[in-house]
């Protein structure tokens, strides 16, 4: 299972469509808190109401499409929902164009996309899973970390650089044909698929909604995990559009160069990514995963220090190679481990309660952190976020369970 072809045509058409959407969001990175600058001359509070309330709103709106999306077929869901990112995301140059962009709008396409996102993963998820097998996970999951940091590489420096040539727009338009041409690779994929049987009551039960949080929650080693997830996730977001108030704002960097230093140290990623699978292999996945999630922790305390310039840029890249390259390192690893802890007729529930809970810690933390900014600082805010950030490894499991193989589950793969 070593080999690009080991995991089939379908697998490559799925990471071809991953592929296409991911270059599309890495070259729309930071595209609405730019917007909010820079057309809508936005401040802090507002810049961090933007990215809280449209992931709020969208996780609320997404806590019942795990049922929906976990008893339905999974690809028509993910062409679906690629559309609706496509709609809502083209929905903005052509307000631009008619002089009708108001933050209003930012904030509803934010939650549609939010929304889109949730139940994208969640399904793309499922299907994963039942695609590939168990052995296979940790290689499908590391090709797909690594196309993200690749992208993420090559997008914003793009993005930042299309901004100054052709408008602030240019990105959101990029990213959204991004999200159709990801829509026609998954119709492209083919095959059966079966549609998945209720294995209790035939409808949607109130108790459906919570099956995910249920699963998690009484589970000894993801819990810990998901508690870890959330609020490292939480905390380095909370950050990002303080960065960008402060970076684009107060220390005067252009967008290509707040682009760069977010770009460049993504190779790290690509490096972490790729080591994910042969250090598992040497020293066991749970022991990669617990000391990748330990060294990330320590980084984004530095991004407090950072100053105009290029001694700013250099320290910018420095903090962010170390810390991409611990995530990208930690989350294929993640994303196996709980693949194989969850039983295959729970992964969409179990994924969207995953991303519902992260999408609204990020929307809480981001709203409380935009306060304690215009209270205080950007840059006394972006160090408070580093400093808890210290404290998060203690939420991590130091024990490890077999993975949950059934009779489902090979029944699936067949």
């Amino acid at each position: 299972m070593t080999g690009r072809r080991a995991l089939g045509r379908r697998f490559a058409w799925l990471w071809g469509a991953y592929a296409v959407s991911s270059y599309g969001t890495g070259l729309g990175f930071g595209a609405f808190p730019l917007i909010a600058v820079l057309v809508l001359h936005s401040g802090p509070t507002q810049v961090a109401a933007l990215s809280a309330a449209g992931r709020a709103v969208g996780a609320v709106m997404a806590v019942p499409l795990g049922p929906w999306v976990e008893f339905r077929r999974k690809r028509p869901v993910m062409v679906a929902m690629d559309l609706a990112r496509f709609a809502a995301l083209m929905s903005v140059p052509a307000a631009f164009a008619l002089g009708r962009l108001s933050f209003a709008q930012l904030l509803v396409v934010s939650v549609v996309v939010a929304a889109a996102n949730i139940a994208f993963n969640a399904a793309s998820g499922a299907y994963l899973k039942a695609l590939v097998p168990p052995e296979a996970l940790l290689i499908a999951n590391s090709r797909f970390e690594s196309t993200t940091w690749t992208a993420t590489v090559v997008g914003p420096p793009l993005g930042g650089a299309a901004i100054g040539m052709f408008g602030p727009v240019t990105t959101v338009v990029a990213d959204a044909v991004s999200y159709l041409l990801s829509a026609l690779g998954i119709r492209a994929i083919g095959g059966a698929e079966p549609r998945p049987a209720r294995t209790h009551a035939p409808r949607l039960r109130a108790g459906d909604l919570f099956e995910g949080w249920r699963y998690v929650l009484t589970h000894p080693t993801l819990r810990p995990l998901f508690f870890n997830a959330i609020v490292v996730n939480g905390l380095i977001m909370a950050s990002e559009p303080l960065l960008a108030v402060l970076l684009l704002g107060r220390l005067g960097f252009a967008p290509w160069q707040y682009g760069l230093v977010f770009a460049a140290p993504c190779i790290g990623g690509l490096v972490g990514s790729r080591l994910a699978r042969p250090l598992a292999a040497r020293f066991g996945q749970h022991k990669v995963m617990l000391s990748a999630g330990v060294l990330r922790a320590c980084w984004p305390v530095g991004l407090a220090f950072v100053q105009p310039g290029v001694p700013g840029i250099v320290l910018i890249i420095a903090v962010q190679l170390g810390l991409v390259t611990c995530c990208g390192l930690f989350n294929p690893l993640l994303a196996t481990y709980r693949l194989d802890h969850t039983d295959p007729d729970r992964v969409a529930r179990t994924l969207t309660a995953w991303s519902v809970s992260t999408s609204a810690a990020i929307a809480a933390l981001t709203a409380v952190w935009g306060l304690l900014a215009a209270i205080t600082s950007p840059r006394t805010a972006i160090a408070a976020a580093g400093v808890l950030l210290l404290a998060t490894p203690l939420l991590l499991s130091r024990r490890e369970n077999a993975p949950q193989n059934t009779k489902e589950q090979a029944a699936s793969l067949t």
